[in-house]
């Protein structure tokens, strides 16, 4: 280095003081490339040999029945024993209509009944009444045949006048007459009640029909819950009149929720059932993972489904990616230790690597819903019934008759014979 006469260093001559701050930041940049392009190398294999085996969405929600209560005949509630957010077993009653009508109904029912029987049972004492009044007419006719073939003999000897032949032959038209009427009399009463007992006989089969539809309305007055959940959509007031049909409130089983994740259709080329799933939901956040797996995909997509469906046959279309439902469902013992709630948000990763399953299995739930019991299935009813059908049926109540051609009387007429 070198000064002037004036005493200034000359830089010319000094050398540059800023070439190692540059030789810094070149190494530092080099230094961060070689970073980058470490990572999307490590990256790259990572996606390679695991990471492509993963398939996520964050557009998933937890799904789960929502079985609807309502009622099958109208009515006026009196009493409501549930509400909104509260837990309740199978078999717990809900809600309950006013019973007047219906136990009304059911009184009619059951006098109608008797009322059936005993008319049924007039039958089956009218039809021996005509079988014998058959046989009364049928011997009546004999008797008349006999006097006609007596009093024809004795007109040639003049015994007996012309008239008198003639009031015979009157006699003998008249009396067959009234066999012929009272045969008739008796099919028209035996085709009622041929091959039949009072207890299984048409008319009083539709009379404890009508019973037992009564009383099924009376039972129907009390609304049950038909499997354990947790009741919501309440809508119904005490004193509120109902009509058939209107639905009251719902009944949701929390304990076999399951997730409904919308994947891209681009994102199921290997998904398949029983693939391992895990789900986090945003109500517990990142603290609780479920653990679960693939049951099926949806038969189609949520456009196709949806109430004005996309119709892209015109020109007018642009392409755009469709979601899939994929039903993803959660083991239950994590599902008891933190219960979800229908309609919660969710994020759903599946792994592919296995992709031997099916499209979809037969077993979509954790727990079955219950079958309910038929309605009409009442014993105590059955015994009501049978009750009254013995309280008002006669020794006929279990003897079934028919047209037997073993007793046929002489003019050719069937008559009425107890099967054994």
């Amino acid at each position: 280095m070198t000064s002037n006469s004036t005493g200034v260093r000359d830089s010319s001559s000094t050398p540059r003081a800023h070439s190692s701050p540059g030789r810094a930041r070149r190494l530092g940049l080099w230094g961060l490339a070689a970073v980058v392009a470490l990572g999307g190398l490590g990256y790259g294999g990572y996606w390679m040999l695991d990471g492509r085996y993963f398939e996520s969405t964050d557009d998933a929600y937890v799904n789960g029945d929502v079985v609807q209560v309502t009622s099958e005949i109208p009515g006026t509630v009196i009493a409501l024993n549930v509400d909104d957010t509260q837990p309740v077993r199978a078999g717990q009653p809900l809600l309950e209509l006013d019973p007047a009508d219906a136990k009304i109904a059911l009184a009619n029912a059951e006098a109608d009944l008797a009322r059936t029987v005993r008319e049924v049972r007039g039958l089956f004492a009218q039809s021996q009444e005509l079988r014998a009044q058959v046989e009364q007419r049928e011997q009546a006719a004999r008797t008349a045949d006999e006097d006609l073939k007596r009093r024809g003999g004795l007109l040639d000897d003049g015994a007996i006048s012309a008239e008198e032949l003639s009031h015979a032959r009157d006699a003998v038209t008249t009396t067959r007459a009234n066999v012929a009427a009272a045969r008739e009399a008796l099919t028209q009463t035996i085709a009622q009640i041929d091959g039949t007992t009072i207890a299984d006989h048409p008319q009083v089969l539709a009379a404890a029909a009508a019973v037992r539809n009564a009383a099924l309305a009376l039972r129907r007055t009390e609304l049950i819950s038909p499997l354990g959940g947790v009741i919501a959509k309440r809508s119904v007031e005490v004193g509120q009149r109902v009509a058939a049909g209107t639905p009251l409130l719902a009944v949701v089983p929390l304990e076999d929720a399951w997730i409904d994740a919308n994947f891209k259709e681009v994102q199921l080329k290997r998904m398949r059932a029983g693939q391992p799933a895990t789900v986090r939901a945003d109500f517990y956040g990142r603290s609780v993972t479920y653990h679960g797996h693939v049951v099926g995909i949806a038969a189609g997509s949520g456009s196709a489904f949806a109430l004005l469906p996309a119709q892209n046959a015109s020109g007018n279309w642009i392409k755009i990616v469709q979601r899939v439902p994929v039903r993803i469902l959660i083991d239950p013992n994590e599902l008891k230790d933190h219960p979800l709630r229908v309609g919660l948000s969710t994020t759903v990763t599946v792994d592919l690597h296995d992709t031997s399953g099916p499209l979809m299995t037969s077993a979509v739930r954790n727990v079955p819903l219950p079958t309910q019991p038929s309605a009409g299935d009442d014993p105590a009813v059955d015994a009501r019934i049978a009750f009254i059908i013995a309280d008002n049926a006669g020794p006929e109540a279990n003897e079934p008759v028919r047209l037997s051609g073993k007793g046929r009387s002489e003019s050719g007429f069937g008559v009425l014979a107890r099967r054994p």
